[in-house]
């Protein structure tokens, strides 16, 4: 996703050559100081994309670049955009697309992936606006659910009907939440940036409140998001990279690369791909016991914006987007 010709574009290039294939034109730009545009990223379901942008335009389209639907979901919904903009990929559940207006009466919603028609939509309490993460799903009890991290909080639903479940503020600011949640079997692990840190929530007591399991100032993450392997997160507590036993809040290490510890973070083939918002991209061993930093580099073409996009691991090549500029790495070697 990108800016072209005065509005939001989606663009598909070959993975090999970098070659464009197709684009298709979506919504108006959003401008903000940190770089105009969208935030999130395509979510592919068999054939077919779903892409939200920035000013909240959500589209459907074949993997031949036909648009097959689109609508705003702000007015759809009768929400106000956010301060630095939608940032949500669209989760796409069986023939759901699952989105978070928040919008009155419409905090998160279902609709048909095939169409677009509504099959639900859910209000909060408090009617809370969106935040900057995306949602993910999670089987508690035996009952699927639908979590996302909104401006005021984490809240659960009923995948099946919509109906607001739970809600935790225990690790939220008021500023930006913008790192989706963990599930780890009956339990969910979030955590924000500004002070703040992270909890582990027990969902699985049946009760109508999740019970706190624990709090932790060590994974105070900005917006690089986190990752779960093996029982243990990865991700960064400000400007320290830090490695956490997800069940205990136990630190197992913590590094601060450098100075350049504040970043964005994958995991792929046992190794963590960590991008400095600064520039260097790291590559460390994926062991929860101890840091071990294999590899680095330095990104070419560097613009001035802080690199925010999240490294993108896949069929042998590292992607890294940075402004305007895409690059490939061949990782196969």
């Amino acid at each position: 996703m990108g800016t072209r010709a005065g509005q939001e574009a989606i663009i598909a290039l070959d993975v090999n050559t970098g070659q464009e294939l197709w684009s298709v034109r979506q919504g108006d730009i959003f401008q903000d100081g940190q770089g105009n545009g969208p935030r999130s990223t395509p979510t592919f379901d068999n054939g077919t994309l779903y892409t939200l942008g920035a000013s909240g335009d959500l589209s459907c389209i074949s993997e031949r670049g036909n648009l097959m639907w689109t609508m705003n979901i702000l007015d759809r919904f009768s929400a106000s955009n956010i301060v630095w903009g939608i940032s949500e990929s669209p989760l796409i559940d069986g023939d759901r697309v699952i989105v978070t207006p928040g919008g009155d009466r419409a905090t998160m919603v279902a609709l048909n992936k095939q169409t677009g028609d509504v099959l639900w939509q859910t209000a909060v309490p408090g009617n809370p606006q969106a935040g900057y993460a995306s949602a993910i799903k999670a089987t508690v009890n035996g009952r699927l659910q639908y979590i996302n991290f909104c401006h005021s909080g984490l809240f659960g639903v009923d995948a099946q009907t919509g109906r607001a479940l739970w809600g935790d503020n225990n690790a939220a600011n008021g500023t930006a939440n913008c790192s989706s949640p963990i599930e780890l079997g009956n339990k969910v692990f979030y955590a924000s940036g500004y002070g703040t840190g992270g909890a582990l929530l027990d969902l699985g007591d049946n009760t109508p409140r999740p019970r706190l399991v624990y709090k932790t100032e060590k994974m105070k993450n900005h917006h690089g998001g986190m990752v779960e392997v093996d029982g243990f997160i990865y991700g960064a507590n400000d400007n320290i990279l830090t490695c956490l036993n997800a069940q205990t809040g136990a630190i197992t290490w913590q590094d601060r690369l450098f100075g350049n510890g504040k970043g964005a973070i994958t995991y792929a083939d046992g190794n963590l791909y960590f991008r400095s918002e600064n520039g260097p991209m790291y590559l460390i061993e994926g062991n929860p016991q101890e840091f071990k930093l294999i590899s680095q580099f330095d990104q070419p073409e560097r613009s001035s914006k802080m690199a925010w996009a999240r490294p993108v691991v896949v069929d042998g090549k590292l992607f890294l987007r940075d402004q305007d500029l895409l690059l490939c790495y061949d990782l196969a070697k």
